[in-house]
């Protein structure tokens, strides 16, 4: 059966309207969401899809905003940066939240300056990251492809993982800071025979093993490892060293110290080996330690008396001894340092303490607890220090123990070694 044309001409006039409004419509929809996203800053055209899903499709190049950066260096590193921001875990100071377009140098933690090789270039030239409690599973990626970075200095926050070996690679760095962290495993090797670095801080961390011989030689004048798990005797060539700052405390440093090691020390003014597992005794060459202010060896199982070379540091004002093995008198010419504060000898055997020393005990400055000092209050049970002394404990060079190299034509009244010793009666109260 066959439509009139005038019914047909009347449905076309019905229906074309009508597809018109709707075609029209869905167009404008379109372009209005296409303009949102641009005010928004997606850069993304958004489709409807089957069942009301929303999908995003690639980014058009005219749509995508442009990034001029200064510098070629700086357009350079920015995806290393947004890359780094993208795994940070923490960040509760919002310091990321300046990590946005193309001005990098004005980026919090970052800082730009003239790379060495051409000084009209700008580049990324330090990081300083210091307390600024961000947290992330590694810096691998980031610190490692910055390819002029000189200063890197990220102490108090909470980043872990390992170093990755490129990092001796980047050849104007010289002072990496990553103190107080999370990062463990084995000593970072990498940091070995970047003869630029002179600065190298990764205490407060969780490495452990063995620190290599070579760092101690290496052209560094501040190395801080303490704070760790390493395990190891001190080198014997740490005596060579050029080190200006070191500290080794808080680890397991085990062995006794190499005698050469205090004239390697001779420029620090604080020494710092508390809490380790040092042993044997210690030697008169700590005589060379005549610019140190502080001397700690807290804590440690050192023992046999201590070296009456000790007067000639002069200008030390805090010496800690406490909880070793050290047994025998107290030098009085260690009690006579002029700027002595703080003399601590608690919890080891000692036996005897001089007059001067006991002038000490009364004004709060020496510390003599848990001895075997008969006559004073506090002192360890007999039977404690009897069993102690019942195995002879010798050290080489008896000699040395009452030579005092700063003043070689001193005689002592007492000698260095007694076995239980009697201590001098106290003066009788007026």
């Amino acid at each position: 059966m066959s439509i009139p044309t005038t019914l047909r001409l009347s449905l076309l006039f019905i229906f074309l309207p009508c597809f018109i409004l709707h075609t029209t419509a869905h167009d404008a929809s379109r372009e209005a969401l296409e303009f949102t996203d641009g005010v928004t800053g997606i850069i993304a055209d958004r489709v409807v899809i089957p069942d009301g899903v929303s999908g995003v499709i690639s980014p058009s190049p005219s749509k995508q905003k442009a990034l001029v950066f200064a510098d070629q260096r700086l357009a350079a590193v920015y995806p290393v940066i947004q890359r780094f921001k993208s795994i940070i875990t923490s960040d509760p100071l919002g310091i990321t939240k300046t990590w946005v377009g193309s001005d990098i140098c004005s980026y919090k933690g970052f800082h730009c300056d003239n790379p060495p090789d051409n000084k009209s270039a700008i580049t990324v030239a330090s990081v300083d990251f210091n307390g600024l409690r961000l947290s992330a599973p590694t810096l691998d990626g980031f610190l490692d492809q910055l390819p002029d970075i000189a200063l890197f200095h990220a102490n108090s926050n909470s980043f872990s993982g390992t170093l990755s070996p490129n990092i001796a690679k980047l050849r104007y760095l010289y002072e990496l800071d990553l103190s107080n962290n999370q990062f463990s495993g084995k000593f970072p090797t990498a940091v070995l025979g970047m003869n630029g670095l002179q600065f190298l801080d990764i205490r407060f961390n969780f490495f452990e093993g063995s620190v290599p011989g070579q760092i101690f030689t290496q052209n560094l004048y501040a190395l801080f490892i303490n704070n760790n798990g390493f395990t190891m005797q001190l080198p014997e060539n740490i005596s060579t060293t050029r080190l200006l700052y070191l500290t080794l405390a808080n680890n397991k440093f085990n062995g006794s110290l190499p005698k050469a090691i205090f004239k390697a020390l001779s420029s620090l003014t604080e020494v710092l080996l508390i809490n380790d597992q040092l042993t044997g005794c210690l030697p008169y060459e700590i005589y060379y330690l005549k610019e140190a202010v502080v001397f700690d060896a807290g804590n440690n199982q050192l023992t046999g008396p201590l070296p009456f070379s000790l007067a000639c540091l002069q200008k030390v004002e805090q010496l800690n001894f406490s909880r070793n093995l050290l047994f025998g008198v107290v030098p009085e010419v260690v009690c006579g340092l002029p700027n002595l504060a703080n003399l601590s000898l608690s919890d080891n055997y000692f036996t005897s303490v001089g007059p001067l020393c006991r002038v000490l005990i009364h004004r709060g400055v020496l510390d003599v607890r848990n001895n075997c000092i008969l006559d004073l209050p506090f002192q360890r049970p007999v039977h404690e220090c009897a069993e102690f002394f019942a195995y002879p404990r010798l050290c080489p060079r008896f000699w040395s123990y009452v030579y005092i190299p700063c003043k070689p034509y001193f005689d002592s009244a007492l000698p260095p070694y007694p076995y239980p010793y009697p201590s001098p009666s106290p003066s009788p109260s007026p």
